[in-house]
């Protein structure tokens, strides 16, 4: 059998990206024990880079220090989707005077560094605690993006979802909040969990302000003489939470995704015998 774009691979074929696979993953096994060896010649795997772990004030700080990062996601994640939803609206709008300053500020907040952003809040419009500095930064940010991926995604659907919602009386608000925007939502669902995993990963630019979050833990740990100064060891441990963080979102994506094809195809069955009950009647 033959694809559209390519030749299904032969015997040989197959042979060689086998042994493509094979030195790949003896590459990636030698890069891996290349920085463990290092590691180890550097003394990083000592009991006293370690020892700190040992500690429950270091431990309490450290769930602090994450509890922290959770809050600095979890409002710029809700801000971000808010303002992603409104200003990909407004860019969709038929009205210029609300597409055009819509679309100047997703362009204008997309195109500054975040790090930038979160300087202005906090040394030059000085809002006080760093956590809102650093939230306004993301949600600014990131809901630029998001509303650029909210406007491909309802630009992506079929017109005739808008001409059908048109066609009994509803308005273009009511076409937008309950018609597009949440079947943009669910095609658009693996980019806007990419990018929050981008805002996850960002809440580290708060160490940057002494934002009390992981990155600023392990500098703060890492600098400690008492323990031989364990900045590797403290930064593979912040390294790991923020990887099992990025996991969890990956398996919320999945999992909303599964759900979302199970919901279709049961109205899909529940159709079916009413569709056969009216066959029948004709």
């Amino acid at each position: 059998m033959s694809s559209v774009l390519f030749d299904v691979p032969g015997p040989r074929a197959r042979l060689r990206h086998r042994l493509y696979a094979a030195i790949g993953i003896l590459v990636l096994v030698a890069a891996i024990g290349f920085v463990l060896y290092r590691f180890a010649d550097t003394g990083q795997f000592e009991g006293r880079k370690w020892s700190w772990l040992e500690y429950k004030n270091i431990q309490l700080t450290l769930g602090e220090a994450l509890l922290n990062t959770l809050k600095a996601f979890a409002l710029g994640a809700v801000f971000a989707l808010l303002f992603g939803a409104i200003f990909a609206a407004g860019q969709l709008s038929d009205h210029k005077v609300i597409r055009v300053p819509s679309m100047v500020v997703v362009e204008l907040f997309r195109a500054v560094p975040l790090v930038v952003l979160i300087f202005v809040f906090h040394y030059g419009v000085s809002l006080g605690s760093p956590l809102y500095s650093v939230v306004l930064g993301l949600t600014l940010y990131n809901g630029s993006v998001l509303a650029e991926v909210f406007r491909a995604g309802v630009l992506s659907l079929p017109r005739g979802q808008s001409e059908a919602a048109y066609a009994v009386g509803m308005r273009k608000t009511q076409v937008m909040r309950h018609v597009l925007l949440p079947q943009a939502v669910r095609a658009m669902l693996p980019a806007i969990i990419s990018q929050l995993v981008v805002l996850l990963k960002d809440t580290a630019l708060g160490f940057l302000i002494t934002y009390d979050e992981l990155l600023d833990f392990a500098r703060d740990i890492g600098s400690q003489f008492q323990f031989g100064r364990p900045l590797v060891p403290v930064t593979i441990i912040v390294a790991a939470v923020y990887i099992s963080m990025c996991l969890l979102l990956t398996w919320l994506a999945t999992y909303l995704e599964k759900r979302s094809r199970r919901d279709k195809k049961v109205i899909a069955l529940e159709k079916k015998p009413a569709e056969d009950v009216v066959a029948a009647a004709v």
